[in-house]
């Protein structure tokens, strides 16, 4: 079978300035800030479609209604559609970008701790395989740079919760604190769907403030984000 045209794939940083419309910064800076962006590689900022992201995980088909001016509420973004850029924003959440080249499908997850914890990746894939006839060996999975566990304080309570869901293996304690691994959880979620093609960044957003917009590291912040587009 024919390999499609590889899609536009990136990670911004803090170079491109804050891409979300929701922390406080002038709209008329965010604005011009995805019109250099979209400049920058190539793409029409006016098609792409960003998310009013709740920490769920609900997964959006692109219907012809959603443009810049009208973001779904969700937290993924899936289409088949040429010339539609995706972009999912993060301050230390996981950006999740899935490729699939022979059926030429693309999708975008914003994965923090709650649509991690309810594997929004699951819902991605399984859209793949019952909307577009993906094979799960065909599917490419890139997670970007996000809050490691050196840096993922949680309580009691969010380490409690994660062994309730099976994943102790993800939660570190030191000096009485506990931390959590969410690119671990990541990887036993992509190999138990049978992912192998998959990358996942060692970059700590939260660490590396010079770089990226961190929540955690920075209190109110701007975000940095994941576009990806068929062409």
């Amino acid at each position: 079978m024919k390999l499609n045209q590889k899609p536009l794939l990136i990670f911004t940083d803090k170079t491109d300035g804050n891409v979300a419309f929701h922390v406080g910064d002038n709209i008329e800076n965010v604005i011009a800030n995805h019109q250099a962006l979209a400049k920058k590689y190539n793409y029409d900022h006016t098609k792409l479609v960003h998310m009013k992201q709740i920490h769920s995980d609900i997964v959006h088909v692109i219907e012809d209604s959603n443009d810049f001016n009208n973001p779904p509420t969700c937290d993924a973004l899936i289409t088949d559609k040429k010339n539609i850029p995706l972009m999912v924003m993060v301050a230390d959440c996981s950006p999740i970008v899935f490729y699939d080249p022979f059926k030429s499908v693309i999708a975008v997850a914003h994965s923090g701790r709650e649509g991690t914890f309810q594997n929004i990746t699951k819902n991605v894939i399984e859209s793949f395989l019952n909307l577009y006839d993906s094979k799960i060996d065909d599917i490419e999975v890139t997670v970007g740079p996000a809050i490691g566990v050196c840096c993922y304080e949680v309580g009691k309570e969010i380490a409690d919760e994660a062994k309730d869901l099976g994943l102790s293996f993800a939660i570190e304690k030191n000096n009485g604190s506990y931390y959590l691994n969410i690119p671990a959880i990541l990887k036993k979620q992509f190999e138990d769907l049978g992912i192998s093609n998959y990358s996942i960044s060692t970059e700590c957003s939260c660490c590396n403030t010079d770089r990226y917009y961190s929540y955690r590291g920075e209190g109110q912040t701007g975000r940095f984000s994941a576009v990806a587009e068929l062409r």
